[in-house]
Formats: C-alpha cells, structure tokens, sequence
C-alpha cells in the first residue's frame, strides 16, 4: 500500500470520528544495529547520535514522499555477529525495512548482509535493505557484494591506495611494521598495505606482521617492544577505538617516535588527546573529511549544526549522509517499496556536503572523496582548530577524489527479476 494512500485513509477516518487535524502517516523504520555496550561503546553512541540528527534533520524538512518520517530504532550489536542476527529479527519484527550498521566490524556486518540475504530470499515483498557506513572490508562490494546492501564508506583498498600515495612522498619512511586487530578487516588492512605501499616505493623493508585479539589487549608494551626489536619507524595499522589508543600510548610510554598509518583514527573519540599526552611521533589516517579542514564550507556550516543541538563534536559526514541518501533514493523512487527503493539507490548521484558523491551501480560502493590528514600541534598556518579541547588538530596531506580512488570490482551482481 503506497504511503500517501495510507495518509487519505487516516485523514478520512479523523474526520469521520469528528477529531480535527490528521493521523501521521506510517513512518519508515531503519533499524540501527552498532556496539552500544562493551569496548566500543563511545564509537557506537557517536555513530548512532548521527544518523539521528541526520533523521531528525530529514523529518524536520518534510521527511519523505511529502510527509512519511523517518524513524531510527536502535539495537545493541554487542560486537556479535550472533548477537546481530538476533536483534535483526526483532528489527524486522517492529517493521524495519533497512538496516543501517557498520561499526561492528566486517564480520558482524557480513553477518548480516548474509541474513538479510537470506530473509528477503523466503520473504518477497517484506525485503530489507542494509546500509553500511563504516565496515570497509572490500569483499562486501566484491566477491561477496549483494544488491540489498549499499556501502557509503570508501574500502579498504580506496583507503590504503590514498595513504600509499602519502606514503610515496615519505622519504624518511623506510621500515615498516604491520600490527592489526585479529578479524578480517585488520588482516586486508595488512595485506593491502603491504602490497599497495609495495607498488609506490619498493625500496621500503616491512619488518614484521602480527594480529592481536580485537578489543582484548589491556596492555600493547610487549607489541611495542617486538616492533622495536625489528628496527621499524612506522606502523601500518587497522586499530581502532581503544585499541589504537592504548597501542599509542603504549608506543609513547616507551619513549617511541613511531609514524602510525591508519584509515579512521581522528574520527575515533580520545585519539586526538592520546596524541596531545604523548607528544612523540606521528598518526596519519584518512576520511572523506577532517574538523578545520579548508573549502569544505558547507561541512562545517553542518558541524556547527550537530554541535550546537547535540553539545558534541561533528565528525563523520559519511553517516550523516547515510539516511539522507537513502531519503533522496525513497523519493526518486516515489516509493517505499524496497526493490524499487534500491534500484533508485544504487544510481544515485548526491551533491552532498563533501561535495558531489556517486553510487556505483556495479557493486554498491559510494565514490567519495578521501582526504589523507595528520594529527599535529596547533600552528595558526596548517592547523587552525585544537580538537579535544587540546592544542592538537589536523593537517590536511592530501585531497583524492573517489573516482581516482576507484579500485576494479570483483562483483557479479545478482538482481531480483524487474
């Protein structure tokens, strides 16, 4: 049943019963599915908090096909892909039809895509889209790529392609370690960084590789001291949330001037005041945007927003743009009808606050642009804004648009018949 039917209905049943005003149509759930407990916790309630001004935002201008809202439910991940799978039912138990998730990792978020698979297989007419802002394992638009699911972070191989170009300019980069969180990401973090750093400066030495227990570690002094034994300067590394932050203070306690390459670091709450305590070496990640960055007006008109309704930092656009590409593609669609919502969404192009962005049809992955940064001290020149209340922020090192990013796709997209 099309919404706007819904709508005529509920009005005319209002005023059949003498009650002045409308029934609001039925709202569009998206079901958020995120660590809101456990280690990760803080990366969790920062994602969720927004998407919600995103979906707030949204509603408050209208919401969808002239009046549907949208609305946010939110379950506990736990980091589990069983425990996923569980709260999935139950997101699709109270009516969601789309899954909006990515701070779990990629196995949870494979998980998942794998049930939502599944469900819409047995259940046609009642599908479910999954939307992934963060978990950027490059088989989710590869090999295992799925017309349901949609990726609105680059991959990992976008990520690392972008940092081996920085590399390649690094003459003092001349060893390197490969220290990573033991699931699949930290593993493709390694194997790319290892190949794609390779391919730009051969002359590099990678002096050793080890994957650790994914928030498990309390104590990174016995990693330090192996990676010190190899002589190595710098650090490719996959670590987030906690377990970047205690690697670096770890490596600072030890008097280490190490250089850390890694995909969201100042996007994770306490990096940049680990880095300010410390005061030794360098942590250089890469995002769609960064806080102070230059020309990116219209982000920071949008940082100031989310700062001044929530009282906290802006920091990821990509998940801010995550609902509102999905409320573009509904509208497109003139339809909330998940099949016709997707084929909308998979051609959708967006001028959004990181400038214009593009779904690629052939395997879901949004081509979005990727800004190599460094955390480094307040200089009034190269960086203007401290960040955590610290006198530390972000260099910008360079600008890569998605399209030269682009890395070729191993998809064989399976779309249900027209």
């Amino acid at each position: 049943m099309k919404v706007k039917k819904i709508g005529l209905i509920a009005s005319a049943a209002a005023m059949l019963v003498g009650v002045p005003g409308t029934y609001a149509q039925e709202s569009y759930k998206l079901a958020y599915i995120d660590p809101l407990s456990g280690p990760f916790a803080n990366v969790g309630e920062i994602m969720l908090n927004h998407l919600q001004f995103a979906v707030e935002d949204i509603n408050a201008k209208g919401g969808v096909l002239g009046g549907t809202r949208l609305e946010l439910l939110q379950f506990d991940s736990k980091l589990s892909a069983q425990e996923s799978q569980s709260v999935l039912q139950a997101a699709i138990d109270q009516g969601a039809k789309a899954v909006v998730t990515g701070g779990s990792g990629s196995s949870v978020v494979t998980s998942l895509v794998q049930a939502v698979e599944r469900w819409n297989r047995r259940n046609p007419g009642k599908e479910l889209l999954v939307l992934n802002h963060s978990s950027i394992d490059p088989e989710l638009t590869g090999k295992a790529c799925s017309f349901w699911h949609f990726q609105t972070e680059a991959s990992t191989t976008m990520k690392m392609q972008a940092l081996a170009n920085v590399i390649g300019t690094l003459s003092e980069v001349q060893k390197i370690y490969l220290l990573n969180q033991d699931y699949a990401h930290g593993r493709q973090w390694a194997s790319y960084g290892r190949k794609m750093v390779a391919q730009v400066r051969p002359d590099i030495q990678f002096t050793g590789e080890v994957y650790h227990p994914i928030g498990q570690v309390k104590d990174f002094a016995p990693y330090v001291g192996n990676v010190a034994q190899t002589g190595a300067t710098a650090l490719i590394t996959g670590n987030w949330g906690q377990d970047l932050t205690l690697l670096m203070r770890a490596a600072g306690d030890a008097g280490r001037d190490w250089h850390f390459f890694n995909h969201s670091a100042g996007s994770m709450p306490g990096t940049v005041t680990a880095m300010s305590m410390i005061q030794k070496g360098k942590l250089t990640w890469v995002a769609e945007w960064h806080p102070g960055q230059a020309n990116t007006d219209a982000a920071h008109q949008l940082a100031a927003a989310y700062q001044e309704r929530t009282g906290k930092p802006f920091l990821a656009p990509r998940i801010d743009l995550t609902p509102r590409l999905l409320a573009a593609a509904i509208n497109k669609a003139g339809s909330v009808q998940t099949v016709q919502v997707a084929r909308a969404l998979e051609t959708m192009e967006f001028d959004s606050v990181i400038g214009r962005v593009t779904m690629r049809a052939q395997d879901h992955q949004l081509l979005l642009p990727q800004v190599v940064n460094t955390v480094a001290p307040v200089d009034g020149e190269l960086v203007k804004t401290g960040w955590e209340g610290t006198n530390y922020g972000f260099r910008t090192d360079a600008v890569f648009s998605g399209q030269s990013l682009a890395q070729p796709s191993t998809c064989q997209m399976i779309r249900p018949q027209a």
